[in-house]
C-alpha cells in the first residue's frame, strides 16, 4: 500500500534504465527550468513542503545511523537541516501551519516497544545490505503513529490524535482552522477532518480500501486525495467536498496515481503517476498536471499534461506559495538516492 510519504522507499528500489538524460527533453524543458537539487548528506530525503513565505522547507529524511525517517527544516537558500522531530520512531508527512508558526507531522516515537522496533529494522537492513536483496516495497501502517504539532524548532510538541491505530498524512486548511488526515481507526484507512487543535473530528470517506494523502483546496471547499477502492493497489485521484459530499474520480486508468496537490492560485492539480498496464515493464513515475473546473457543485477533470519524463522516479510534487516554482522528490541524483529538487515552473497557456 502506498501512502502520501511512503513511496520514497519504493523509489529507492527503482533500477534506472539509463544513467543519462538529455537536457533538451521535450517534456521537461517545456515546463521546468533551473532544476536544482536541494538536499544532500542524508541516506535519502523527500516529501518537502514550503513555509508560507516560501523561504524555508520542511521534509522527511533518513539520517545516517538511524533506520527511520525523521523530520527536518531547512532554509531554501543555504543553511543546514535542523531536526524537528524527536529523533526516534517512524516520522512522516510534515506541513507548515498557514501562519508559519507551527509544524505538523506524524510520529511513532511513543511506541512502547520502540527499541525493539528499531532493532528489528536495523537487523533487517543489515541483512538486506549483506545479501544485496531488495525488499518488495511495503508501507508500515504503524499503529503507534499519531499526529503532532510543534514549534518551528520542534519544541512544545502537542499530540493532536490519540485513537488506536494509524493517524498520519495530515495537512492544514489554508485558513489554519482544519486538518485533513488519514486514519485506520475504523478498520481501514479513510479520510478525516478535525479542528486544528484536535477537536471536532468528523469522517469524510467510508469506503473499502485505502483513502489517503488529503489536501484541502485553496478556497477551503474541497479535499483532493487518492484511493484504491476501484482496484486494490491501483490508486486513483479523487476530489470530495469538505462536507463529505460530491466525491468525484479525476483519474481512471490502470496505474498508480498519488500525491495530488493544489496550485495556490490557478485551477490546476499536480500528482505522481505511472502506467501499470504491462506487468513485465518497469513503471516510470512522472509528474502530471491537470486543469480542472467546478460545475454544478462538482470538480470536473480537464486536460492532462505530462511534466517530467526523466528515466528516474519523479514523485511528491508541491507548488511554491506563489505558484511559480515546483518542488518534488527524485532519485535522479548522482548516487540514485531520493532527494528534493526545485525548478522554475511554466504552466500551460
Amino acid at each position: 500500500m502506498l501512502t502520501r510519504c511512503a513511496p520514497l522507499a519504493l523509489m529507492a528500489a527503482v533500477i534506472l534504465s539509463s544513467n543519462s538524460f538529455a537536457e533538451e527533453s521535450t517534456v521537461e524543458a517545456k515546463h521546468l527550468s533551473n532544476i536544482k537539487q536541494l538536499t544532500s548528506g542524508m541516506v535519502k530525503a523527500g516529501e518537502g513542503y514550503f513555509s508560507p513565505d516560501g523561504k524555508t522547507i520542511v521534509y522527511q529524511a533518513v539520517p545516517k545511523g538511524y533506520p527511520f525517517y525523521q523530520i527536518y527544516k531547512q532554509p531554501l537558500e543555504g543553511g543546514e537541516p535542523q531536526l524537528i522531530s524527536t529523533g526516534r520512531g517512524r516520522t512522516t508527512c510534515s506541513y507548515f501551519s498557514p501562519d508559519g508558526k507551527k509544524i505538523l507531522f506524524a510520529s511513532s516515537h511513543l511506541d512502547p516497544n520502540l527499541s525493539e522496533t528499531e532493532e528489528k529494522e536495523r537487523k533487517q537492513q543489515a541483512e538486506d545490505a549483506a545479501s544485496g536483496r531488495r525488499r518488495r516495497y511495503s508501507w508500515d501502517f504503524d499503529p503507534y503513529t499519531e499526529i503532532f504539532e510543534g514549534d518551528l524548532d520542534g519544541k512544545n510538541l502537542k499530540r493532536l490524535t490519540d485513537a488506536k491505530g494509524y493517524d498520519a498524512e495530515g495537512a492544514y486548511s489554508p485558513d489554519g482552522k482544519l486538518i485533513a488526515f488519514c486514519s485506520d481507526r475504523d478498520g481501514d484507512p479513510d479520510l478525516y477532518v478535525m479542528n486544528s487543535d484536535g477537536t471536532g473530528l468528523r469522517q469524510l470517506t467510508n469506503e473499502p480500501g485505502y483513502d489517503g494523502g488529503p489536501f484541502i483546496s485553496p478556497d477551503g471547499k474541497w479535499v483532493i486525495y487518492r484511493t484504491d477502492r476501484k482496484r486494490p493497489e491501483m490508486l486513483q485521484i479523487h476530489a470530495i467536498g469538505i462536507d463529505g459530499k460530491n466525491d468525484v474520480a479525476l483519474t481512471d486508468n490502470i496505474g498508480v496515481n498519488w500525491a495530488p496537490y493544489w496550485h495556490p492560485t490557478k485551477p490546476y492539480i499536480i500528482w505522481t503517476g505511472a502506467d501499470h498496464t504491462d506487468p513485465n515493464a518497469r513503471p516510470n513515475y512522472d509528474l502530471w498536471l491537470m486543469k480542472y473546473d467546478v460545475k454544478d457543485g462538482k470538480i470536473v477533470p480537464g486536460p492532462v499534461e505530462r511534466i517530467t519524463d526523466h528515466p528516474a522516479a519523479d514523485v511528491l510534487p508541491v507548488f511554491s506559495p506563489d505558484g511559480k516554482q515546483l518542488m518534488w522528490t527524485s532519485n535522479r541524483s548522482a548516487d540514485h538516492s531520493s532527494q528534493l529538487y526545485i525548478a522554475d515552473l511554466n504552466l500551460p497557456e
